[in-house]
């Protein structure tokens, strides 16, 4: 069992079973690497020319549930630390957004440069978590919650070295410094369209980042955050990067956070039972989710096909598929092992301790105490006191 400070986790590893998956694969990568090495070196020339061939579509269910779970474990401490204001930043392209961003790449290359801009001028690195969206006209932009620097740009530089080079944005306050700066990383080469993006290409909402209040909300909302059925458009990628080498790579990161996850191992009756009280927890939550089902109903079938059987050749009756979208209940650990998403794991891992110890473990008559397995839960106990 995994407890974080957003989630509670229950694995069942198969240790063997892993290890022979590691083997299988390093023998099948070794394989799969000098066949193409082979293959390369006969009839493709330098590997070094060879281009990617993946295309990204989407943002995918699994990278979300990746995402939330990954947010949900992260230790907020050097972030809360720094006691400053902690307000959600936009950073948007200009309406030709295609000439300063042509690929994936080169947004990854824009938010980079804006990371050591935002070090240098203020003197740390930037800590927080960022995502990318596209808007409805296919423009990528990118949220990223983090703090708000005190004072002016470029005061700190100014004091502590003896050579002191002007950068550009120095002497402003951080709304206005982050204006200037991310128009002049993006580049764009017409002045007139620069001058717009500099005047409409940032914004700073304390409201949207004050709303951050634990793990799970600050989880949920990056992950919801465009997910609804009006704005899915949000996680979609631009036709114009639905090529091989122009896809957006990772959809979300953070910056300067580590993981505060803390994984013990108990008795597989109390991981049984304790599955079993985290799915009716989170039944008790009542979420659900939209989505598209399909529906046969009667009309012209777009093709006809045979069916073959004991009276001869018969045709299929005639249907037509219509999809339709409801919202069902969300079943969280199915199969017993999975994870939740919580306010507080500590405190809930607490509480379901005591609850595997009453429930789990019965006492039998003739049998004094409850078996040596019980110690399973009390470790449980003892890791959410940290």
């Amino acid at each position: 069992m995994s407890v974080s400070p957003g989630t509670i986790a229950v694995a069942w590893p198969d240790v063997a079973r892993a290890e022979r998956t590691v083997e299988r694969q390093q023998e099948a990568d070794r394989k799969r690497a000098s066949d193409l090495a082979r293959y390369v070196a006969e009839y493709v020339g330098d590997p070094a020319e060879l281009e990617p061939s993946r295309v990204i579509t989407e943002w995918s269910a699994k990278s979300r549930a990746r995402m939330t779970r990954t947010l949900a474990e992260l230790d907020y401490g050097p972030l809360l630390r720094l006691g400053l204001r902690l307000p959600m930043t936009t950073l948007t392209y200009p309406g030709d957004w295609l000439t300063v961003a042509p690929t994936g790449k080169a947004v990854k290359e824009h938010l980079k440069a804006y990371r050591k801009r935002f070090e240098r001028a203020w003197g740390f690195a930037p800590i927080g978590i960022w995502k990318l969206e596209f808007q409805r006209r296919g423009a990528p932009h990118i949220h990223f919650w983090g703090p708000e620097p005190e004072g002016t740009a470029g005061e700190l530089r100014r004091l502590t070295q003896a050579r002191y080079r002007p950068a550009v944005g120095d002497g402003l306050p951080y709304r206005q410094w982050l204006s200037v700066v991310w128009a002049d990383i993006v580049a764009h080469p017409d002045p007139e369209e620069r001058r717009r993006h500099q005047l409409a290409g940032t914004a700073v909402d304390f409201r949207e980042g004050e709303r951050m209040r634990d793990p799970r909300r600050l989880a949920v909302y990056f992950t919801k955050h465009g997910s609804y059925a009006a704005k899915e458009y949000q996680n979609r990628v631009p036709e114009q990067w639905q090529r091989p080498g122009a896809g957006p790579g990772r959809f979300w990161g953070y910056w300067g956070l580590e993981s505060a996850a803390v994984a013990v191992e108990v008795d597989p009756a109390a991981a049984v039972w304790a599955a079993r009280i985290l799915r009716r927890y989170a039944r008790a939550q009542g979420v659900t989710q939209q989505r598209t089902v399909r529906r046969s109903a009667g009309g012209t079938p777009r093709a006809e096909l045979p069916v073959i059987g004991l009276a001869g050749a018969a045709y299929a009756e005639p249907t037509r598929v219509r999809y339709r979208r409801v919202r069902r209940r969300v079943v969280r650990m199915r199969g017993g092992r999975g994870f939740l998403c919580v306010n507080n794991g500590p405190a809930l891992a607490a509480k379901l301790a005591r609850a595997v110890e009453q429930l789990a473990y019965p006492t039998v008559p003739g049998r004094p105490g409850n078996p040596p397995a019980a110690a399973g839960a009390g470790v449980l106990t003892d890791v959410s006191k940290h």
